[in-house]
């Protein structure tokens, strides 16, 4: 029997949490019997690639045109919420084996037989990423969801939810088909890459079914070192590699000389920037410049295993940089290792090893972290890490000229612009770029298969790869708005909001050297206020999709918490991980929860501790680079005047409530999909619309549609009668003494 062909689908981002990362596609029934697949099967999603999920019933009511995916399927698709899926029955085979990259700390301690097992019964193809939330939607034969789970939380403890590792290859069994999705079974072979396997001699044993670490802790696996990278080929990093060689070459060549000098002749150095900027990079680099050898201690690995074993860990790795002089005792991620809070007890003897080894001569000790205010302060005592090095993220240039150096020697197209692509990678740092690398290859390989003879890197490549990447500095847990390809230009009306948005926003991104040559400083944040429902978060990604900015999203309630310290603590991580991520936009909604007038809250002066942070982070000691803040509100007069003053929130625009021209332009959006009776007149619906918002105007096009359903299941368009009863449950929500209040508050300002 012919299977049947595949179905175009509009793609939706699935708001269940049920099925969040879970790899699963849902359809509506209809569709699923079209495709002659069961529920539970399998499918493959075509947009920018191709990837497999499983497919499942949506929930009434359910659009038979669209097809509802989790973010993670989503993303192997290549593809963001409203865009065009094909979508197509296929069938499953058991792979033989898969090879897996991950994070360096799932790499060391997660074993591959709980890997295995977290990975049952899932659906894959090579270049997807998975997350590790067992497929326990719908249990397959050998699958074990709560021993999958127990673990994962004893190896990687609480962040293994958010764990995602990416498919590197994948061997299907002989004779499969083609097309055919692979599963991941009891009998597959599951091998990290370069590393450990289910069925070879690296193989670790998992941890037992209660959860509880092995009394004797698998041996640590010696990871060998990445290519050398030359010191030229540091971009960005010239002048804190130069610094870093002169004092090496000091301490190795020249200790006589600082002990003349009344200095002691010891090195230790934290090296910190945002992961994956290459600071491990840098470390060797430079060593090699003055040929000294690197041993690595790998700080998540070491805090992994028992204490006993993690203390002897660092003893041998202290002996073996003192074994053969000059050498250089990197110790990687040191915050997982030494962290601030709660401080293990073999933190102790890990300090006392590490101060041997920074008091032997000729040998030097560098610590690295990307979260340097997470580290144990006894590390940075003056006979330990007394200096430090900060790697920034790397700017448009920057970027552009890492691709150069990254795909040197690769087969390119000639009309490749990595000019373009650099300025569509904000916040990407070196091993961003890599990813990128990675995935536009294997974009290019697909292409290669489906019938191409030269494999070839193009613009395309490369550019659809930045959509499939996110960038390290956005995968903390920060909440970030998606542009959807929105621009101002698509931005009906409004035209003096967007201009001063644009002189305010973006500007100062685009032109930075124009502020500079007149002699001012670009603004700090702007104010955004207007009624509710009229666009403010909307225009915010318009700014997104316009400047090729990182947003991250902050509602003023999220940030504020009942323990002391906390709320400051949340909001100093905020502007650090936005500083990574540059150019970037902080969006503070609800601005006036989060920053209320100080003095007349009762919540024991939390509001005022927040406002103090944000006044400190706008306007503080250490500027805002490449950062800018945009605030909205419906309430501009709660709050706290500071906030307001120049060098802070010193721009205010007004979002008006939309006119008659502007209310017709959001029904034909609204419309858009909605087919409408020849008796509809939007323009005339429009100019009778008064004090209805934008969000008035999109419910009640759902509310017409949902009328027209209302009187018949069969019904094909939406008539202007469907559209008069809306209008009865759908009222006007704009009150005029709120729009009075915000239009004499506009005037004053």
């Amino acid at each position: 029997m012919t299977a049947p062909s595949g179905v175009d689908l509009l793609a939706r981002l699935g708001t269940s949490a049920g099925d969040a990362r879970r790899g699963v596609v849902r359809l509506h029934p209809e569709v699923i019997t079209a495709l002659g697949v069961e529920a539970w099967g399998a499918v493959r999603v075509t947009g920018a690639r191709t990837t497999a999920a499983l497919v499942a019933p949506a929930p009434a009511p359910a659009a038979p045109g669209a097809a509802v995916l989790d973010e993670t399927t989503m993303v192997n698709a290549g593809v963001v919420d409203g865009a065009i899926v094909g979508v197509a029955a296929a069938p499953v085979a058991v792979a033989r084996g898969i090879e897996l990259a991950g994070s360096r700390l799932a790499t060391v301690a997660l074993a591959p037989e709980t890997l295995r097992l977290a990975l049952t019964g899932k659906v894959l193809l090579p270049g997807d990423t998975l997350s590790l939330l067992p497929q326990d939607l719908a249990p397959t034969p050998g699958s074990d969801a709560a021993g999958a789970r127990r673990g994962l939380a004893a190896a990687l403890g609480g962040t293994w939810t958010t764990e995602l590792v990416t498919v590197t290859a994948a061997e299907p069994p002989a004779g499969a088909d083609p097309a055919a999705a692979l599963a991941v079974g009891p009998t597959t072979v599951v091998r990290w890459r370069n590393g450990a396997s289910t069925d070879g001699p690296a193989a670790v044993e998992s941890a037992p079914a209660s959860g509880t670490r092995p009394a004797t802790p698998a041996p640590v696996r010696e990871v060998p070192p990445p290519p050398s990278v030359a010191v030229a080929d540091l971009v960005g990093h010239a002048d804190p590699a130069r610094r870093l060689g002169e004092w090496f070459d000091l301490v190795f060549r020249r200790p006589e000389l600082l002990e003349r000098l009344g200095a002691a002749p010891h090195l230790g150095v934290l090296v910190s920037g945002p992961e994956g900027v290459g600071k491990s990079t840098l470390v060797r680099a430079t060593a090699a410049e003055v040929d000294a050898r690197v041993v690595c201690l790998e700080g998540p690995s070491v805090a992994a295993i028992e204490a006993g074993a993690a203390a002897a860990r660092v003893r041998e790795a202290v002996d073996d940089a003192a074994s053969a002089t000059p050498g250089v005792l990197l110790v990687t991620d040191a915050d997982m290792l030494l962290p601030a809070a709660d401080p293990p007890p073999v933190s102790t003897l890990v300090l006392e090893a590490l101060g041997r080894a920074a008091s032997t001569p000729g040998v030097a000790l560098v610590v690295t972290s990307a979260h340097a205010e997470a580290l144990d302060p006894r590390l940075r005592a003056p006979d330990l890490v007394d200096r430090e090095l900060t790697l920034p993220a790397p700017g448009d240039r920057d970027r552009t000229e890492l691709l150069r150096i990254l795909l040197r020697g690769l087969p390119l197209a000639e009309d490749v612009d990595l000019v373009a692509v650099g300025a569509r990678t904000p916040g990407f740092v070196a091993g961003d770029l890599v990813a990128l690398r990675r995935e536009a290859a294997v974009r290019a390989a697909l292409r290669v298969g489906a019938g191409e003879d030269d494999p070839i890197l193009q613009t395309d490549d490369l550019l659809g790869a930045v959509s499939s990447v996110r960038p390290a500095s956005l995968s903390s847990g920060s909440q970030t708005l998606s542009s959807g390809g929105l621009t101002l230009e698509r931005v009906g009306d409004m035209v003096e909001t967007k201009q001063a948005l644009t002189e305010t926003v973006l500007w100062p991104l685009r032109y930075p050297d124009s502020f500079s040559r007149l002699g001012v400083d670009p603004p700090r944040g702007v104010l955004l206020f207007g009624p509710p429902g009229c666009g403010k978060t909307f225009l915010v990604r318009a700014l997104a999709g316009t400047g090729a900015l990182n947003v991250f999203v902050v509602k003023g309630a999220e940030v504020l918490d009942k323990y002391v310290g906390e709320s400051e603590r949340a909001v100093r991580a905020l502007f650090r991980r936005a500083a990574a991520a540059a150019p970037a936009l902080v969006f503070l909604d609800e601005v006036d929860a989060l920053a209320p007038r100080r003095g007349g809250s009762t919540d024991a002066g939390v509001a005022d501790r927040v406002v103090a942070a944000l006044l400190t982070e706008l306007d503080g000691a250490e500027p805002l680079r490449d950062v800018v803040v945009l605030a909205a509100t419906n309430r501009p007069e709660l709050i706290d005047p500071a906030l307001l003053r120049p060098g802070r929130l010193e721009r205010r625009v007004y979002v008006p409530p939309p006119d008659a021209a502007a209310r017709a332009d959001i029904l034909r959006a609204s419309s858009r999909d909605t087919p409408l009776a020849d008796d509809v007149d939007l323009d005339a619906l429009a100019e009778e619309l008064d004090r209805y918002s934008a969000a008035d105007c999109a419910a009640l096009i759902r509310e017409a549609a949902l009328t027209a359903m209302r009187t018949s299941l069969e019904s094909t368009e939406v008539s202007a009668r469907d559209l008069a009863t809306a209008r009865e449950a759908v009222r006007p929500s704009l009150d005029p003494q709120q729009l009075a209040a915000l239009e004499a508050y506009a005037g004053e300002n």
